[in-house]
Formats: C-alpha cells, structure tokens, sequence
C-alpha cells in the first residue's frame, strides 16, 4: 500500500465508487461478503487498492496545500515541478490555532512579531508522495485562498 487506508467514514462517502471499484473487478455483492468472510486477506488487498487509487485521484488534483501551528502558517502552491511555500511566523506567543490568535494575527499583518518567508522546493521522484508526507504531518488541501492573499500582500 502506497498511502494509508481510508476510514470508516470515508469509506462511508464513497460507498458508491467503492460499488463501481468491486464491479470493474466483477465483484458482486454476494461475493464481497462472501469474500469478507473466507478471504479477509483478499478483501483487506481490495481496500487497500482502491484507498490508493482514491489517494492517487485527490492528491493529483490538489493545488494548495495548509498547515498551522501555534506561531508558525505554511502555505503551499503545489505546482507541476515543484511547490512554492509562503511561511507565516510569529515571533510572539500568540496562538493562531485559536479563534482569538487567528484575529489577532488578521488585524496586525505589518506587525514587527510578524514573518514572512517564501521558498521553492523541489518534488522527489515521486511528488504525489510528497504531497501526502505533508498531509500525513498535519496539511489540508484547501482552494489556496489564504495562500493567494498572502501571495498577492508580499509579492
């Protein structure tokens, strides 16, 4: 397995697509309960598989990228050969994981305990791997609106 399984509740989402996954393999109903049963290895391979190739679908559709912690906001642009991150840190002890951190960072951008850092990185061989490395360590993939605010204010 390339990534990680999917879970319950994604599993859950995607009943359908995991329908139309058994039918290209021509696997009834019947037979993936049938399959649950006597083959658990089997039928553990067959969500592993279509885990990744849900994997594979997502993460060559993701454009940006999100990650917070308490003082620091990465930002990144997945491009085609390589991603462009936009780093946001705080050279204070405010929290802008919470609600109140969050504002106040908002409403002090030019603050002088306000960093940005921008950096180019290049993909390994494998960059769909690199893309879920950062999801595995915290990233969400968003629509890159605060990337392209951030973007647009220190460009």
């Amino acid at each position: 397995m390339k990534y990680s399984r999917l879970t319950k509740e994604q599993f859950e989402e995607l009943h359908q697509e995991f329908i139309n996954f058994l039918a290209t393999q021509s696997i009834t109903a019947d037979e993936w309960t049938n399959l649950k049963t006597n083959k658990p290895d089997l039928a553990e391979m067959e969500l592993d598989v279509f885990s990744d190739l849900i994997w594979e679908g997502a993460l060559n559709k993701a454009e940006y990228l999100e990650h917070f912690a308490p003082q620091h906001m990465y930002l990144f642009h997945l491009e085609d050969t390589k991603m462009h991150a936009i780093v946001v840190n705080l050279k204070n002890d405010v929290d802008i994981t919470t609600q109140e951190g969050y504002d106040w960072l908002r409403e002090n951008l030019m603050d002088e305990n306000v960093e940005f850092l921008q950096a180019d990185k290049e993909y390994s061989e494998d960059k769909n791997l690199d893309k879920f490395k950062m999801i595995e360590q915290g990233a969400s993939i968003t629509k890159g609106e605060l990337y392209n605010y951030f973007y647009k204010l220190i460009n």
